[in-house]
């Protein structure tokens, strides 16, 4: 028999709520929905870090951002760690990239066999002014409720051609009589912003009947100075009226049923080819989008709407299941390793656990870490997940604490009250068997002010 393969179908800005699967009754992810039924579905798993290229190098590396030390989306990953790519390459594997990666270039050795069709950070630095993260001025996010409603756009046109290329890739791999296994990173723009949606997704929706934004409780910690600084940062909600808001929030259900589309064509062609005998598909996100709620959209919150992410895993032998443990998308490195037999190589992603190892035997108390030190951000966040409760802590300002068990819509802080403080030092103690907070926001802190340093200075 053939070797294991494990095709990763990586989305971009894919909140987990808005899919069938996930309890939506509104939106239509039918493939997506069929994945799950026939595999597991991780109900808590999370991004590292709310933002993208943060994110994305975990993924590569299984290391948390404090470890691999790209901060932001303008200090990012090029291969300077070794990733699950490049254990695959060197191990004589084919591990190919179709669609976005987000790191600093193709001229980097990144680990893969081949890059199709790949996007980086533009010009190899990214958004360099996110660095000055003591501005409140450098963006303009009036341009967000204007791109919106259905139409068509170059992201998508982005996505329908790396769908083609997979399809292509997947024919050339059935053809392929070697038995040696492969790895394969699919990744989609969408549906991340802008929320321009084709026209025959948007109209799957009736704007009227889809939930408007949450707005956030007095209780539940929404004047912050961290939160407010970040919306003042990142002011997307000014531009928006109401009804806007509602062709925003359709736009981006269209294009989750967009997303889900492409993943049904995929799907359809590892059966046609047979290669769904012996791969493992692995479907997620690199975070979620808050659309709208507590008066925040993209990402860069804590909150779960940004931070929690879909992780369904299927293929033979896997079996059907709702895994409830929370996990993080660093797994994804040790569960690759694992898939095509070389778990030996995961050691140095100390943090990070094999989802095989979690389905198998869960391990309830093992922490979860997220981390946000991009723009906007005065201070480093860090978001605690353990068992049912959630911290969040900004060093130098108020931590909030939340009881996701009985309140999922985390609604009321629970940080500042007496009765809780036992709970909070646990917690707190708790993200210190991680990594130490205050100093690794000074690191941060000092990196950006290095990569300023290199980029010209802050002027």
């Amino acid at each position: 028999m053939d070797e294991m393969n494990v095709l990763v179908i990586m989305t971009d800005e894919l909140r987990r709520d808005i899919l069938g699967c996930y309890g939506n009754k509104l939106v239509q992810t039918p493939n997506i929905d069929a994945l799950a039924g026939k595999g597991v579905k991780f109900e808590n798993a999370y991004t590292p870090s709310p933002i993208c290229v943060p994110a994305r190098a975990s993924m590569a590396t299984g290391q948390y951002v404090h470890e691999h030390r790209c901060w932001a989306n303008a200090i990012p990953y090029h291969g300077q760690i070794e990733s699950w790519h490049h254990r695959l390459r060197n191990a004589g594997r084919r591990c190919t990239a179709i669609g976005k990666l987000h790191f600093r270039g193709t001229a980097d050795d990144n680990g893969f066999t081949e890059e199709i069709k790949p996007l980086h950070v533009k010009d190899g630095k990214g958004w360099v002014h996110g660095l000055l993260r003591e501005r409140t001025d450098l963006f303009d996010a009036s341009s967000f409720a204007q791109n919106i409603g259905p139409g068509e756009d170059p992201y998508t046109d982005y996505d329908r051609a790396v769908c083609r290329q997979t399809l292509d890739w997947l024919e050339h791999r059935a053809a392929d009589k070697s038995s040696a296994g492969w790895g394969a990173f699919v990744s989609f723009l969408r549906p991340h912003y802008p929320l321009t949606c084709p026209p025959e997704y948007y109209n799957l929706y009736d704007q009227q009947l889809l939930p408007p934004p949450r707005e956030p409780l007095s209780g539940s910690g929404k004047e912050h100075p961290v939160l407010k600084n970040l919306r003042l940062s990142c002011d997307y909600e000014a531009a928006f009226s109401k009804e806007d808001k509602q062709i925003a929030i359709a736009s981006y259900y269209g294009l989750c049923s967009f997303v889900d589309d492409m993943v049904g064509k995929i799907i359809t062609k590892l059966h046609d080819t047979g290669l769904d005998k012996n791969t493992i598909v692995i479907f997620s996100s690199d975070h979620g989008e808050c659309l709208g709620d507590r008066g925040f959209w993209t990402k860069m919150v804590m909150y779960e709407e940004a931070a929690c992410v879909p992780l369904i895993m299927a293929g033979p032998d896997i079996g059907t299941h709702e895994e409830q443990t929370p996990v993080s998308l660093i797994d994804l490195y040790p569960t690759i390793l694992n898939v095509i037999g070389l778990e030996h190589l995961a050691d140095e992603a100390v943090h990070a656990k094999s989802l095989f190892e979690t389905i198998n035997q869960p391990d309830t108390e093992r922490p979860i870490l997220s981390e946000f030190h991009d723009y906007g951000a005065q201070t480093g966040m860090f978001m605690l997940r353990h068992k049912d409760w959630k911290l969040i802590h900004y060093p130098g300002f108020d931590p909030q604490l939340f009881n996701l068990k009985t309140d999922a819509e985390e609604e009321h802080n629970l940080a500042n009250k007496s009765e809780y403080a036992v709970k909070l030092n646990e917690l707190m103690s708790l993200l210190k068997t991680i990594s130490d907070p205050d100093e690794v926001n000074e690191i941060a802190f000092a990196d950006q002010e290095d990569m300023i340093s290199k980029l010209g200075g802050r002027e």
